[in-house]
C-alpha cells in the first residue's frame, strides 16, 4: 500500500518550515513513491484504497526520461533516455523499450531519429502514401518529437514499432528548421498533429543556435499544412488536450536554460481550441509549480491535469480549475527527478532517470489509455 500524507493547507499557508518539511518528504526514502494529498478528491477519486508502488527497473544510466507511449504491436512502452553530456557522440539519446510481456528493458536507436524526446501514438490519414507524406494509410506509428543534432534536422519522425521503419514527416516551418521539437499529440478527431518546439539541443550543445522562436505548431499530415498557433513562451515544452478536446495545455520550462532560475517560467498555460479546430484562443495561466518545472503533461478522463516537475519533488496533479490537489513524491534519481510519466490501465509509470516506478490499482484513467491499449484495456 502507498503512504499518503494529508497536507494541512492552513499550516502550509502560514509556515515556511512546514512547507520545507513537505518538500523533504521526497528525499527521505528512495525505495518508494510517497503521496501528498492537498484535497480529498486526490485520495478518494484518483488514488483509492488499494494503490501499490513497485520499482520495475534500475538502470546504470538515465534510461527513463521522456515520452512514454504504448504500442500494442509489441506490447511495450517506448521511453526516451536523457542526454548524457558531452562528447555528444558518446552520450546520445536512445529509446528505452519496456516490454510488458517479460518486464525486460532494452535500448534501441533509429537511423532518422537523432535525439528522441516526446512522443505520441499516431494513426496515419487514410490518404497517406509513400509518395506524399511517406506513411502507409490507416497505420499506427509512434510519432517522435526529434530534437535533432548537427546532422539530422529537428522535427517529427513516425516509427513503426513492429518493423523499426522510421519516416521523417516534418523537418521545417516553411524552410526554417525547428530548434528542438519537444513534445507532440495527435488530435483524435481531426488527425492534426500539435507539437511544441523548445531550445534544449542548443542549451546542451548538440544543436546550432536557434533561428526560430519557441512556439506551438499544428501540422496536417493529410495536406502538409503547418501553422504556428501560439508564441510568447520562454521554452514551450509539454503539450496535452483536455478529455473533452476543448482545451490545450502547454508547459513552459523557461526556468531551465543554460542555468536554473526560478524567476523564469515554471508554469502551465491553457488555451481554448478555436471553433474551426485550427487555432488557439483565450490564453491564460493555468498553474505554476511550487517545486520544479512542469515538463511532461497528461490529463485523466475526469479532466485533472498531471505534470512531472523536473528539478522538483515529483509528479503534481491539479484539478480542472488549476488547484493543486496532490503529488506523487519522487526522490531525484540519476537525473533531475521526474520529467515525464505514462498512464497505463489502472496505473501510472513514473520516469525517474535511472529508475522506472509503477503505481498500480489507482482509480484515475489517463485520457489516452483507451486509444493506446484498446477499448478492452484491463486494470
Amino acid at each position: 500500500m502507498v503512504n499518503i500524507t494529508t497536507v494541512d493547507l492552513f499550516q502550509l499557508a502560514r509556515s515556511l518550515s512546514y512547507a520545507t518539511g513537505l518538500f523533504n518528504l521526497a528525499n527521505t526514502n528512495n525505495e518508494t513513491v510517497n503521496l501528498l494529498s492537498y484535497n480529498d478528491t486526490f485520495k478518494n477519486d484518483i488514488i483509492g484504497p488499494d494503490a501499490t508502488v513497485t520499482l520495475l527497473s534500475n538502470q546504470p544510466y538515465d534510461a527513463f526520461h521522456e515520452a512514454g507511449v504504448y504500442s500494442s504491436a509489441t506490447n511495450a512502452s517506448y521511453i526516451s533516455s536523457n542526454f548524457g553530456g558531452l562528447p555528444y557522440e558518446n552520450n546520445r539519446i536512445n529509446v528505452t523499450v519496456y516490454n510488458f510481456t517479460d518486464d525486460s528493458v532494452s535500448s534501441i536507436r533509429y537511423p532518422n531519429v537523432a535525439a528522441a524526446n516526446g512522443a505520441t501514438l499516431m494513426t496515419s490519414p487514410a490518404c497517406s502514401s509513400p509518395e506524399t507524406n511517406g506513411l502507409q494509410p490507416n497505420h499506427q506509428y509512434v510519432l517522435w518529437a526529434d530534437e535533432g543534432d548537427f546532422e539530422i534536422p529537428s522535427g517529427l519522425v513516425a516509427v513503426d514499432s513492429a518493423t523499426g521503419e522510421d519516416i521523417q514527416i516534418l523537418t521545417s516551418f516553411h524552410g526554417r528548421n525547428f530548434s528542438s521539437a519537444n513534445d507532440v499529440r495527435q488530435h483524435p478527431i481531426t488527425g492534426d498533429i500539435w507539437f511544441t518546439d523548445a531550445q534544449y539541443g542548443y542549451f546542451q550543445d548538440f544543436r546550432a543556435e536557434p533561428v526560430i522562436p519557441s512556439q506551438v505548431y499544428r501540422f496536417e499530415p493529410d495536406t502538409g499544412v503547418v501553422q504556428a498557433v501560439a508564441d510568447g513562451f520562454e521554452e514551450a515544452n509539454g503539450i496535452e488536450f483536455s478529455p473533452d478536446l476543448k482545451t490545450v495545455y502547454v508547459t513552459d520550462t523557461g526556468a531551465v536554460m543554460f542555468d536554473y532560475n526560478t524567476t523564469r517560467p515554471m508554469s502551465i498555460t491553457a488555451f481554448d481550441i478555436s471553433e474551426d479546430g485550427k487555432g488557439l484562443v483565450n490564453r491564460r495561466l493555468f498553474a505554476t509549480a511550487d517545486s520544479g518545472v512542469p515538463d511532461g503533461i497528461h490529463t485523466d478522463t475526469m479532466g485533472n491535469v498531471y505534470a512531472s516537475c523536473g528539478n522538483g519533488d515529483g509528479l503534481h496533479v491539479w484539478n480542472p480549475q488549476g488547484v493543486l490537489i496532490g503529488k506523487f513524491l519522487v526522490q531525484p534519481g540519476d537525473g533531475a527527478g521526474t520529467n515525464n510519466f505514462e498512464f497505463i490501465p489502472g496505473g501510472i509509470l513514473i520516469f525517474n532517470g535511472d529508475r522506472l516506478w509503477r503505481v498500480d490499482n489507482i482509480l484515475a484513467e489517463g485520457r489516452e489509455v483507451q486509444k493506446e491499449w484498446g477499448t478492452e484495456a484491463q486494470r
